[in-house]
């Protein structure tokens, strides 16, 4: 490993911090440390970083706003590419929206809205990167990115630049080929349609509203823990087995919104883990439905 932190650090290729927390890059404010911790501040850099880790088959792992993800207690062992200001980039070209994979997939919204775009509104609830995502296939009121995006640039492991198109990404509910094979979005090319600024701003309020009502976003949580099976919906599903303020240490099921796990305050992985497995195994005595996470978990067990 010190090999690979003296060449990353000859090479330029952005900032290296050892044996980082990684609780405050996540919105769960949960997770232990990282061996390396490695900041490219350009795009150069960053594909520079890829490079080199493949030539060692140094393990890495890719972290945005960290909304969607989990860190085990144990931390992640290799290095953590931090992705920042070398992907925040937007640009707008017509009804072509160009986002860089780090840009917040929120922000982005309220821009398109005021370029008089619209489609993109289902995104102003969604926290994370455009890159995430890009990744998940993320998706809210009847929407999702299968709809809008028209191709993606990705950074595969080799440190190769692809670009994939819609049909390449084998979008499904809350799936991409992303993650069977993974890559580091470094940018994705939307497809939106003009409309009218007071309508596309009005229906962004009303979701940002009903966001506010409805999810416990004052507290510490990664956004819905569970995906809706086939047929239901699993915050339904979870408080009608009972389970709204289930709480295993700091990990608590929100009593405002049944599919967001909280942190109270000093919740630990195992905490969130565990809570997870008690409400999977209610739901299935209870209603037979085996419930998935969608949640990206990561680092040593």
């Amino acid at each position: 490993m010190q090999q690979v932190i003296t060449e990353l650090l000859n090479g330029s290729c952005g900032e290296l911090r050892l044996n980082e927390p990684l609780a405050p890059y996540t919105t769960w404010k949960i997770g232990g440390p990282a061996d390396i911790l490695l900041i490219p501040r350009t795009r150069s850099q960053l594909i520079d970083a890829v490079k080199l880790l493949n030539r060692h088959q140094t393990p890495w792992t890719a972290l945005g706003r960290g909304s969607n993800m989990l860190v085990t207690d144990k931390g992640i062992r290799g290095v953590v590419i931090k992705l920042g200001d070398a992907l925040e980039t937007v640009r707008f070209e017509g009804e072509l929206v160009y986002a860089g994979g780090a840009y917040s997939f929120i922000k982005l919204s309220v821009m398109a809205g005021k370029e008089g775009l619209t489609g993109l509104e289902f995104a102003g609830g969604i926290p994370g990167t455009v890159g995430g995502a890009v990744y998940m296939n993320a998706g809210a009121l009847g929407s999702d990115v299968s709809r809008i995006l028209l191709r993606a640039e990705v950074l595969l492991p080799t440190g190769e630049l692809v670009t994939l198109n819609n049909e390449d990404l084998a979008y499904a509910y809350r799936h991409s080929i992303l993650q069977t094979k993974p890559g580091i979005v470094t940018e994705a090319v939307f497809q939106l349609r003009y409309g009218d600024r007071k309508e596309i701003a009005a229906t962004l309020a009303s979701y940002k509203d009903r966001r506010l009502r409805t999810q416990p976003l004052q507290l510490a949580c990664a956004g819905s823990v569970f995906r809706n099976p086939q047929g239901h919906f699993a915050a339904k599903l979870i408080e009608e087995a009972g389970l709204k303020g289930l709480r295993v240490g700091g990990a608590e099921v929100s009593p405002l919104h049944a599919n967001f796990i909280v942190n109270t305050g000093q919740a630990t992985a195992h905490d969130v883990l565990t809570l997870i497995e008690q409400v999977k195994t209610a739901v299935n005595e209870k209603f037979g439905v085996c419930l998935a996470t969608e949640v990206l978990v990561v680092g040593e067990r």
